[in-house]
């Protein structure tokens, strides 16, 4: 899977946990810090955050209960330093 494909994904998925409600580009861009072209980009491919595969990979070696302690930690972590 390519790292667009990924994005693509979380985007989808962080659209059902709102059931469905679409979340525009710009929206999910000013959620992130980032430019709407610099997600754009994310999204088709142009160009990838630097260390996305790197930490794509790592995830992908974590079971489902690691995996969603370090997502939650990370968010959290995010969350305070806002």
């Amino acid at each position: 899977m390519k790292t667009n494909d990924i994005f693509n994904v979380l985007h989808n998925a962080v659209e059902s946990k709102f059931l469905g409600k679409k979340i525009s580009q710009r929206e999910m861009a000013d959620r992130l810090g980032i430019s709407m072209r610099t997600y754009q980009d994310w999204r088709l491919g142009n160009s990838q955050p630097q260390a996305a595969t790197a930490i794509f990979k790592m995830l992908g070696e974590l079971d489902d209960d690691d995996l969603l302690r370090v997502a939650k930690k990370i968010c959290s972590e995010l969350k305070e330093n806002k």
